[in-house]
């Protein structure tokens, strides 16, 4: 099975380094969110991994050969980086057809990857009148060719309707039920936390995190507990008073953090108050990936 190895990846322009020292693996199997801010050297380790920039320094090798040292790369590694990566004169079919026969794959391909993608309908318009959503279809199309071990998409739910997004999601899971390793950086931190069994984190080009989606969320920070009770502000004298912190959960609620949810309903036992709720609360990925970044990110607008 193919997985993407990158030990001590470094990259600079000039006096700046884009990434830093980058170690990771992405296994076959599982998709992998690629998270981090703007400018975090997301799109430069995409660039390395498929031959498309050199590295300054470290190695990085799919199923242990460089990119360049494959055979027929198309059938190995399939990319998305840039939807707009096509000529928009062409249909979709003959883009599909010059990069099977580029590769020497067979034609059939090309109709089961428009079928895949859902482009067969529309597969003799021209490329250079699609919607970017439509563009970042063919682009998966042309990933999907070479039925490939490794996929990397970088940022591929862009201008996709809700619809799309859910195909996308689709997508990621059973191209890593079939086992092959998914790489993907997504912004739309909600999807990625519905997508993704493995993260990693990186900012101004170093690792963060490297781990679990469950393991991340866990890690996340103090946890919070969502209580409810007719005797509300009561209840939130008596949890500040010993050391908690309140504060108003967006329905009527309030959100705990500093004491367990078994502390809580001790307290309010013994001070007798009712509770119709008690649950600890999950921090969100997003939350969970802002307070990770806070210190990566370059810039930040004024709060609301």
């Amino acid at each position: 099975m193919t997985a993407i190895e990158i030990q001590g990846l470094t990259k600079r322009y000039g006096p700046d380094t884009v990434v830093d020292d980058l170690s990771f693996t992405v296994t076959p199997g599982r998709v992998t969110g690629f998270l981090g801010p703007n400018g975090a050297g997301k799109s430069t380790t995409m660039r390395m991994i498929t031959g498309l920039a050199e590295p300054t320094r470290g190695s990085l090798t799919i199923g242990g050969r460089r990119y360049r040292d494959l055979p027929v790369p198309l059938t190995e590694v399939g990319a998305l980086l840039d939807a707009g990566a096509v000529h928009g004169a062409r249909t979709a079919r003959d883009h599909l057809h010059a990069l099977a026969a580029s590769n020497a794959l067979p034609r059939r391909r090309v109709d089961e990857v428009l079928e895949r993608t859902g482009l067969t309908a529309v597969a003799g318009k021209r490329a250079g009148g699609f919607s970017l959503g439509m563009r970042q279809r063919l682009g998966i199309a042309a990933a999907l060719l070479g039925d490939p071990s490794v996929l990397i998409f970088d940022e591929p739910v862009n201008g996709l309707d809700p619809e799309g997004i859910r195909w996308i999601r689709d997508l990621l899971r059973s191209l890593s039920r079939e086992g092959r390793a998914v790489l993907v950086s997504s912004h739309l931190m909600s999807e990625m936390a519905q997508t993704a069994d493995h993260l990693v984190v990186i900012g101004r080009g170093r690792l963060i995190a490297d781990t679990g989606m469950n393991e991340f969320l866990d890690s996340s920070g103090e946890g919070t507990v969502l209580v409810r009770t007719p005797e509300h502000d009561t209840l939130a004298r008596h949890l500040t008073a010993a050391g908690a912190t309140v504060r108003e959960a967006p329905q009527p609620g309030l959100l705990v953090t500093g004491l367990t949810s078994e502390e809580i309903g001790k307290l309010a036992a013994y001070h007798g108050v009712a509770l119709s709720e008690l649950t600890p609360q999950r921090a969100s990925l997003e939350d969970a990936f802002m307070a990770l970044t806070e210190d990566s990110v370059d810039y930040q607008g004024a709060p609301a």
